[in-house]
C-alpha cells in the first residue's frame, strides 16, 4: 500500500549500501540526542564521516532521510489501517474514518520526532512539499474515499478533497504539538475535538 520514494534499489552497490546505513545510524543518533529540527544535514554528514555531497546525492533534505528511517513504521501503519478497514467493512463510513484517525494519532504519539521530520522540508513552500509527500498522499486518498462514501449516504458534506486537506492540516505535526503542549489536550481529547469540529459524531 505505502511505497517510500526513498527505498534503495535492489542492485545497490555494497559501498552505497554501507554509506546509506552509516547515514541512517548517524542521523538517528543525532535526532535522539538533539531532536530532528535542531540537526543540520552537514552535522549528519560529519557524524557519518562522509562528504556533504555524498549525503545530498542520496537525500535531498531531512524529510527524505526521516522518511527512509520511518519507512518500515509507515508501512506497518498502513498495513494496520488496511486491516482495520477490512475488519470493519459493515461499519458506517463515519465510524471507519474515526478509527483511522485513532490509529494515526496513536502512531503520531509514538513517532512524533521522526514524523515531524518526514513532514519537514527545506523548500520555502512547506505546505506544498508536505502535501506532495507519500505519507500525506496515502492518507489523503483514504480520507477522500470515506468522505465521498459519507456524502453518498445522503448526509450533505463539503467537497471531499477540501475537507481531507483541512483534516490533515489539523493532524499535522505543528498543529498536533500545539494542541498537546499549549492547550493541554490528551490524545483522546484531541481526537474528540477533531470529531466534533469535523462533524464526525453520529
Amino acid at each position: 500500500m505505502f511505497d517510500s520514494q526513498s527505498t534503495p534499489p535492489r542492485s545497490e552497490r555494497r559501498d552505497a549500501a554501507e554509506n546509506r546505513q552509516r547515514i541512517l545510524d548517524a542521523a538517528l543518533r543525532l535526532f535522539e540526542q538533539q531532536g530532528v529540527e535542531q540537526v543540520s544535514m552537514n552535522q549528519i554528514a560529519a557524524e557519518a564521516q562522509i562528504g556533504p555531497g555524498t549525503l545530498y546525492r542520496r537525500y535531498r533534505n531531512k524529510a527524505e532521510l526521516c522518511t527512509d528511517l520511518m519507512k518500515e513504521n509507515i508501512i506497518l501503519l498502513f498495513d494496520n489501517i488496511e486491516a482495520y478497514l477490512n475488519d470493519n467493512k459493515p461499519e458506517p463510513a463515519i465510524e471507519r474514518l474515526k478509527g483511522i484517525l485513532n490509529l494515526f494519532i496513536r502512531f503520531r504519539e509514538k513517532k512524533s520526532q521522526l514524523l515531524a521530520g518526514v513532514e519537514e522540508s527545506t523548500t520555502t513552500n512547506r505546505s506544498r512539499s508536505r502535501t506532495h509527500g507519500p505519507l500525506y498522499l496515502e492518507l489523503h486518498q483514504l480520507l477522500v474515499d470515506l468522505f465521498d462514501e459519507m456524502a453518498d449516504s445522503g448526509k450533505a458534506r463539503p467537497n471531499s478533497v477540501f475537507k481531507a486537506d483541512m483534516l490533515l492540516m489539523a493532524l499535522s505535526s505543528d498543529s498536533y504539538s500545539f494542541q498537546r503542549t499549549e492547550r493541554g489536550y490528551s490524545p483522546e481529547l484531541f481526537l474528540e475535538q477533531i470529531c466534533l469540529t469535523f462533524d464526525l459524531n453520529v
